[in-house]
């Protein structure tokens, strides 16, 4: 496990809107939606949601401030006995069960490999990840999202027990039917439990096996759920639904269902934290005298007010037409002024362009600015019509 603060870049003493802001910047730069070509986009911004999950807890963060991986890694953990809260308890009580101390320790370090050696590995819970994208307008306003997914179940056909209706079973011959195996090993001092390899747990071996389940006893199925999605959501966001993952064996419990919430890209619009940023164009004289001109909006259309003399590149602010903020209100749309230059004129058009320019004047000779930026010019030549067609598209096709 790294260190938390430095997966998301933020010091010790960071604010908690420090940490939000750091990890808002470091999710939108490496979402694997934004980095389609590198294969390990995907393992960093789980690192970045898992770092942000527990500093944002206050009192996981406390926990880790104080003890480190421990505090949180392990419930119970206390200094001087990490292993304190592990079934009884490491080095006092013997046996324990080996599967509940391997879950809870990173099973990448050298404990790690000694417990591989002798077959051990880390308890499947059965928790599932699965992503869950979102409109814009659906992380704005929240809505209820069907989520269709694989997972497994207990076999309805033999309720579980991998065997044909009245077919019977015979007791494991390793285990006698305990399910459970002791194991004595020089490296450590301990008698250690695990599942019993024979019968994977179930004290018992399946003699004549379930056509549906071929004896395992868990089958998967599809199912459906309807995930409520609250206003303001942020990209990346984790939610929790207890016992919506998978079942591991058919006598325990299932696991847990993380979904992380993706938000689609928008047409038109760009998310800055709480605000939206978009852009308009309009003509030259009205630029030059003022005009009141429609612009999109997540509630539909809006009038924006173009003062005279705005600049090409202006930013104009349209209150609390942004996204839905944690403490209340909306945050604000911000439209960029873009400046239409027609492309042809009419001998008419022309004769008052150049009336205009005499009467204007030339201009001053002003300093040389340096070179755009490469591919400036390309990429809006390119952008620009696309964006401007989806606008007008959603005025319904009016100028």
């Amino acid at each position: 496990m790294r260190d938390p603060y430095e997966v998301l870049g933020v010091g010790r003493d960071a604010s908690p809107d420090e940490i939000k802001a750091a990890f808002r910047k470091m999710a939108a730069k490496h979402h694997p939606d934004r980095n389609p070509d590198d294969p390990g986009a995907q393992d960093r911004f789980k690192e970045i949601n898992g770092a942000y999950q527990l500093l944002s807890d206050p009192q996981k963060r406390a926990m880790f401030d104080r003890f480190g991986a421990a505090g949180v890694g392990a419930a119970g953990a206390a200094p001087g006995n990490p292993f304190q809260g592990f079934p009884g308890g490491f080095p006092g009580g013997v046996p324990f069960d080996i599967s509940d101390f391997a879950s809870n320790i990173p099973m990448d370090g050298i404990l790690g490999d000694l417990l591989g050696r002798i077959g051990i590995r880390g308890n499947d819970r059965g928790d599932l990840r699965k992503e869950l994208q979102i409109t814009l307008e659906e992380a704005a306003f929240g809505a209820e999202k069907e989520l269709a997914y694989d997972r497994i179940e207990v076999c309805g056909d033999c309720a579980g027990s991998g065997s044909r209706s009245g077919a019977g079973t015979k007791t494991c011959p390793q285990c006698n039917g305990r399910g459970r195996v002791r194991m004595q090993q020089p490296l450590l001092p301990i008698v250690m439990e695990r599942d019993c390899t024979k019968c994977g747990g179930r004290g018992h071996i399946v003699v004549d096996p379930c056509l549906t389940c071929k004896g395992e006893g868990l089958v998967t199925r599809t199912r459906t759920i309807v995930v409520t999605i609250p206003p303001g959501v942020e990209d990346g966001a984790a939610r929790l639904v207890a016992r919506g993952g998978n079942v591991p064996r058919a006598d325990r419990g299932p696991g847990d269902l993380e979904l992380i919430i993706t938000i689609q890209p928008h047409p038109f619009f760009r998310r800055e934290q709480d605000d939206l940023l978009t852009a308009v164009t309009v003509t030259f004289p009205q630029a030059c005298i003022g005009a009141d001109v429609l612009v999109p909006t997540l509630d539909g259309k809006g009038k924006l007010r173009v003062p005279p003399g705005t600049q090409p590149g202006s930013l104009l602010r349209i209150k609390n037409k942004g996204m839905p903020r944690q403490g209340g209100g909306r945050g604000d749309q911000l439209v960029e002024i873009r400046v239409e230059v027609p492309a042809s004129l009419t001998p008419r058009a022309r004769e008052l362009l150049d009336g205009l320019a005499a009467e204007l004047g030339a201009p001053p000779e002003q300093p040389a600015h340096g070179p755009p930026s490469k591919g400036a010019s390309a990429a809006t030549a390119q952008s620009e019509p696309s964006f401007f067609s989806k606008v007008k598209n959603f005025f319904g096709g009016s100028s």
